[in-house]
């Protein structure tokens, strides 16, 4: 907030006894509030003009609003019959300008593929804008984009820890997923699950259940299923390409919704600080993230689609052929076999580093920290509630730490590691993170320039009524999804949106009578919308990194990859559409869409799909 004059009008008033302060940007066609102080009683009343249009202070303390016609330069004055005093002259730009740095920071993204030069473009274009168009303001604001916005995005003015805490989160569970993987915790659950996988729908199972178990990271789980099962999967004549469907499928859908995992406090992040912003006292951001789940129809359809793939037997598409060619005759793989089964005896026998204790018991740990912290610090009348209301940035400080604790002291309990290769092995993983956080700390700077240039507003003065409330989950959805899907980052995705889509949605909602118990489930799933629209992006992406690791990780080739798994994926984000997001919009419960949408899946994979050999080995592994 700027404050626009403190000034002296003839012989009675003082200087410092009025002040006027206005809002930071005002834009043209969007209401503004300007607040007047009073020091001074006996001046009550005064009259100040703004845009000729006159407003009668009686209050010490008075809230005026104005709406600006059109941009320009106009004048603030008091005027009492012949006395006419210009108080100040203020600036008022275009309100279309007030979308530019969401609109660079998305086109940036679409042409560099990259997030963080895409952010931070959008954060500079909006301090820019703020500070006015000169050129010496061309170097003012890239510079208050660093020390005004991204500084204070870590460590605000008003001292909330909620930001640190999840920076803080985020890097110790990321140096505990690199301890685990240098423990052999993670090769130990492989080993365990493929003792019974003598079959190609055993073995994908193995690898779909590890995958599954594996939610705390999506890298994490791509990069250890893909690498370790692959010589199994090989042996069993299972198509690289279907490896690579499965671990991608069970990566980010998994960790998008699990609660706990390395994407949770980036959601919550995002989630919090938008409605924080909104002055929201009845919400947490962990608490509308355990709302959304139930909504997440992508993620949940995904995940129930290629267990049903695998259970039933049946492909379709191009997966369908390369499914079948490596059952009748192993072609892609033959040269490989005796490479894999070398890797594969050696993994068996290296009994040392494979304990899957190593990764099961820090796991468990950080669950039920994190549930006791919830508990201990959460109200209501139900454990939903409680949880819901609980601090998460406190429960999962405390959960990463036993976390990490944990995998220390087991790791040199057994003697596997050093103190020294410990460490090492726990800042790989904490660096794992560092990409992460940046993105998270350019969204919420992000976040604050659409706040200051009243980004929502403008979005609800285009929309307003002209859309039916219902229908902003599938739109936000479709944005997110093409959004994700042509920048190739989940992550960067939910960091350009999510800022705008919680108080989009809340203000739309106002001007249809208000949030309540009625409609609040459009927030719940507008948030989903968000988070699943940018997993299907993500999946669908030839340039998504999460799809580039997983056709790398299992040894396919990228093209195939993307291939084979897309029309899966399309099938499964219109299902989600069609029998999720709409009728969710119209008020059709969130278990009866899921229910339509398990049922359609299965309907789709009995016409189109095709039954494919299950093989089998003699010997068991």
């Amino acid at each position: 907030m700027i404050k626009l004059l403190v000034f002296f009008i003839a012989s009675v008033y003082s200087f410092e006894k009025i002040d006027v302060i206005s809002p930071k940007v005002i834009l043209s066609g969007l209401k503004s509030e300007f607040i007047v102080e009073i020091q001074d009683s006996s001046l009550i009343p005064i009259q100040i003009n703004i845009e000729n249009k006159k407003y009668l202070i009686k209050d010490i303390e008075q809230v005026i609003s104005h709406t600006f016609k059109k941009a320009g330069f106009f004048e603030i004055y008091y005027l009492d019959d012949d006395t006419y005093e210009v108080i100040d002259e203020i600036s008022v730009i275009s309100n279309i300008l007030s979308i530019f740095p969401t609109f660079i920071a998305i086109f940036i993204a679409l042409i560099t593929k990259q997030a963080i030069p895409a952010l931070f473009l959008g954060i500079w274009c909006g301090s820019f804008i703020i500070n006015g168009f000169s050129f010496y303001n061309i170097f003012k604001s890239l510079f208050e984009s660093f020390d005004t916005y991204i500084i204070q995005s870590i460590v605000p003015k008003d001292g909330d820890p909620s930001h640190i805490t999840i920076i803080f989160f985020s890097m110790m569970l990321g140096g505990m997923i690199g301890i685990v993987n240098k423990n052999g915790g993670a090769k130990g659950i492989v080993k365990l699950i493929t003792k019974w996988s003598y079959t190609s729908r055993r073995g994908q199972l193995s690898t779909v259940i590890f995958g599954t178990i594996f939610f705390i990271d999506d890298y994490a789980n791509t990069l250890i299923v893909g690498n370790t099962i692959k010589p199994l999967t090989d042996k069993l004549r299972i198509s690289r390409e279907k490896l690579a469907y499965i671990i991608d499928t069970t990566a980010a859908p998994i960790a998008c919704i699990a609660l706990i995992s390395t994407w949770i406090g980036y959601e919550v992040g995002l989630i919090n600080d938008a409605i924080s912003k909104l002055g929201i006292q009845n919400m947490n951001g962990y608490g509308i993230f355990l709302q959304s789940i139930k909504y997440s129809f992508y993620p949940i359809l995904s995940l129930y689609f290629v267990y049903l793939i695998i259970i039933i037997r049946k492909d379709f598409g191009p997966m369908y052929q390369a499914e079948n060619k490596a059952r009748k005759n192993h072609i892609n793989y033959k040269k490989n076999l005796k490479e894999n089964l070398e890797k594969l005896n050696t993994f068996k026998s290296d009994n040392s580093y494979t304990n899957p204790l190593n990764a099961i018991l820090p796991i468990i740990i950080v669950i039920l920290i994190t549930f006791y912290g919830l508990y201990t610090t959460g109200y209501g009348n139900s454990l939903y509630e409680i949880f819901g209301n609980g601090d998460p940035y406190l429960a999962l400080t405390w959960a990463s730490i036993g976390g990490v604790f944990c995998s220390v002291v087991i790791t040199l309990f057994q003697n596997i590691l050093t103190l020294n290769e410990i460490i090492e092995a726990w800042y790989e993983g904490l660096k794992s993170m560092l990409y992460t956080m940046i993105i998270l700390i350019l969204a919420w700077a992000l976040s604050s320039i659409t706040e200051i240039l009243k980004t929502t507003d403008f979005f609800i003065t285009i929309l307003g009524n002209r859309i039916h409330f219902g229908l902003l989950p599938t739109i936000i959805f479709i944005v997110s999804a093409l959004t994700s899907f042509s920048t190739g980052t989940s992550w960067g995705t939910m960091g350009i949106l999510m800022p705008i889509t919680i108080p989009l949605v809340i203000s739309i909602l106002d001007l249809n009578g208000g949030v309540s118990d009625t409609n609040i489930h459009i927030l719940y799933a507008s948030v989903s919308a968000v988070l699943s629209g940018s997993v299907w992006g993500d999946h669908c992406s030839p340039i998504s990194d999460t799809t580039i690791l997983s056709s790398t990780a299992s040894g396919c080739n990228h093209i195939s990859h993307v291939k084979t798994q897309i029309p899966y994926a399309l099938v499964v984000g219109l299902i989600s559409i069609l029998f999720g997001l709409v009728p969710i919009g119209f008020g059709v419960s969130w278990w009866i869409c899921l229910l339509m949408g398990f049922t359609t899946l299965i309907i789709i994979l009995n016409y189109f799909g095709k039954t494919i050999k299950n093989y089998s080995i003699e010997s068991e592994l």
